[in-house]
């Protein structure tokens, strides 16, 4: 019986990059080992994954009795519903450290850089093994959708030395402007359902009991939510109120101008005031030079609920 490599609920790139990586190395190393996720692929993901000739990891939600590596995240909230009836055998993860824990010991990789490829990247440096052209190249696109192609505050060294590396093994000889591609693939939103739009990128944290929702939407230009931003504040609302969440929180991020618009619903009227000194007018806000939910979002909201 093989074990599974799986990311987080609503998967982003880097989640199902992860698996596919992570899997080929643990497959090599004789274990056998197969990607995994958690619900529907992004149009950005499709877009990778087809570049470079990859079927979707299957679509696997039970892990009771099976042992299991988790990527991307370390909060049970994020993991499959049934985490605490399998076995986990590792977490390799660039995020806080969450509430997974496990009755066994297991393999944890967790660093303070701007995505899990780039973790796993050293993992195949560790262990010297030779990453195939393809999924050096998904690696590489799930570095640079993470780290805003290396304008998020969350980017590392480690990040821009591991993209290079891995563009040289994929044959790209532009890493920046395959990035763009990408980039230009996220902002095509007409004609998308708002509630898919809502959730394509989105993330529930506990937070001192408290559940708050998280999305994002990265664009290349804000003016592709113009004619739906109303549409996006009522649906927000009603998401808020279908899961007995606290606050919903939706990131409308510019990568060119490097900030992003906060729609808010929240239970909380001054909660924007309070984790980032600014408040609301009309149930949103600019706020300057915000790129990153994991570093810039999630801390100070947590600070509030503390």
């Amino acid at each position: 019986m093989p074990n599974y490599v799986v990311g987080h609920k609503i998967p982003d790139s880097d989640s199902i990059c992860s698996a596919i990586a992570l899997s080929y190395l643990k497959t090599t190393l004789g274990e056998d080992t197969v990607p995994a996720r958690l619900g529907q692929l992004t149009p950005e993901t499709l877009f990778i994954l087809d570049k470079f000739g990859f079927e979707q990891p299957m679509l696997k939600t039970s892990y009771a009795g099976e042992g299991v590596y988790i990527v991307d995240h370390s909060d049970i909230e994020l993991a499959p519903d049934d985490i605490n009836d399998a076995t986990i055998l590792g977490i390799i993860d660039h995020h806080k450290l969450g509430d997974l824990t496990t009755t066994t010991p297991l393999e944890i990789w967790v660093r303070p850089v701007g995505c899990t490829n780039t973790i796993i990247k050293m993992m195949y440096d560790f262990y010297n093994v030779e990453i195939p052209k393809n999924i050096a190249g998904a690696m590489m696109c799930a570095i640079l959708s993470d780290t805003v192609i290396f304008k998020s505050p969350t980017c590392t060294t480690a990040d821009i030395k591991c993209v290079e590396a891995l563009a040289e093994i994929a044959g790209i000889e532009d890493f920046k402007d395959l990035g763009m591609d990408m980039f230009k693939v996220k902002s095509a939103v007409e004609g998308t359902p708002i509630r898919e739009l809502v959730k394509r990128d989105f993330k529930d944290f506990n937070m001192n009991g408290n559940k708050i929702g998280i999305g994002q939407l990265e664009v290349i230009d804000l003016s592709v939510f113009d004619d739906i931003k109303a549409e996006l504040a009522a649906d927000i609302a009603a998401l808020k109120a279908e899961g007995g969440r606290h606050s919903v929180l939706l990131l409308l991020t510019d990568i060119m101008k490097e900030g992003s618009e906060l729609l808010v619903v929240s239970d909380n009227e001054n909660l924007t005031e309070q984790a980032f000194g600014q408040a609301t007018t009309d149930g949103k806000v600019w706020l300057e030079g915000v790129l990153s939910r994991k570093k810039q979002i999630v801390p100070p909201l947590q600070k509030v609920f503390a």
